[in-house]
């Protein structure tokens, strides 16, 4: 053999060998934990319920999925710190319904939704809830319809902030019921809570757990919730599309994203152990303690459903002239 053949030789084998190489990772994954930005603080529904797929996909991958909780303005904070990570499937994101309605109030990101992100797959939706303050003399959502025409600029209702998910659905409320009600925004739920409770404010459309303990109570009245049926977790509420505003339905949800050129071959991994996991006893009754159910979507289904959340939003905020930029 010539020299010259040698080297071409050589050249090819180094060649196979850097492509195997080069795909090893994605045949071998995970061979490290995975990290898992869930970009709020430890404690609320976002953390509970990204803690509970991490804990069991741990069980599938073989390797620890462990929780970086990264919270600030509104989940973006988290959100960049996952976009801007090595696309090699060892960072994952918690994203959710305030994933979309950030980019439908600003004009500029630090990402693109749907371009810097790969997305896995749907964890779970859950219902919001619309509440009214005790002494409100309405028992329904079709008579704090009426009430609200009745007496127009006289309801407030209270919001995590402005731009916020539950924002953006009150707003789409107030315009679907064709009502003139006036907001005002709070820094969290807690205290948006608080100030209806004390009857500062008479409404507020928020998660389900976040208001239940108080529904109980009596300290607050649930009027319907926002999903397209009735929900297990409030049993005898109606919807708010069977009780005054047809057509309207609002869930939160949570579903998991990777950084845009994670390998497919990882995306697929992680897509199937996803939809393994949600499937499972323990999931569901973890999921059912913060009033949420798993939901079933492949990649492609869920990346068209972020896609059209974020259209839905974006028309209403432009509608109602929302705007944080």
């Amino acid at each position: 053999m010539t020299t010259v053949s040698k080297v071409a030789v050589f050249a090819l084998c180094l060649g196979c060998a850097g492509s195997a190489f080069a795909q090893a990772p994605a045949g071998t994954y995970p061979s490290r934990p995975v990290r898992f930005v869930v970009p709020w603080p430890p404690g609320g529904s976002n953390d509970v319920l990204s803690r509970v797929v991490a804990q069991s996909l741990s069980g599938t991958l073989g390797q620890q999925v462990v929780i970086d909780n990264r919270g600030g303005a509104g989940g973006m904070i988290g959100a960049e710190n996952a976009v801007s990570s090595a696309p090699d499937g060892y960072t994952l994101l918690n994203v959710q319904a305030s994933f979309a309605t950030n980019t439908a109030v600003r004009a500029r990101m630090p990402y693109d939704p749907m371009s810097d992100f790969a997305y896995i797959g749907m964890m779970a939706k859950g219902p919001m809830l619309v509440v009214v303050h005790p002494s409100m003399p309405v028992k329904s959502v079709r008579e704090l319809v009426q009430l609200a025409r009745a007496r127009p600029g006289q309801i407030n209702y209270g919001s995590t902030g402005t731009g916020g998910s539950n924002h953006l659905a009150t707003e789409l409320f107030r315009k679907m019921a064709g009502i003139n009600i006036v907001h005002v925004p709070y820094k969290g739920v807690a205290l948006a809570l608080t100030d209806l409770m004390g009857g500062h404010t008479q409404l507020v459309i928020t998660s389900l757990p976040s208001a239940l303990t108080q529904v109980k109570a009596g300290r607050l009245k649930a009027l319907a919730v926002a999903s397209s049926r009735e929900t297990p977790f409030m049993p005898g509420v109606p919807t708010v599309s069977q009780s005054g505003v047809p057509g309207y339905v609002v869930d939160l949800w949570w579903g998991i994203a990777a950084p845009a050129k994670t390998p497919a071959d990882i995306l697929v991994r992680l897509s199937s152990d996803l939809r393994k996991v949600l499937q499972t006893p323990e999931v569901k009754k973890s999921f059912a303690r913060e009033g949420a159910e798993p939901l079933i979507m492949s990649r492609e289904e869920f990346t068209e459903f972020v896609r059209q959340e974020i259209a839905r939003w974006r028309k209403v905020a432009g509608d109602s002239n929302i705007k944080l930029d």
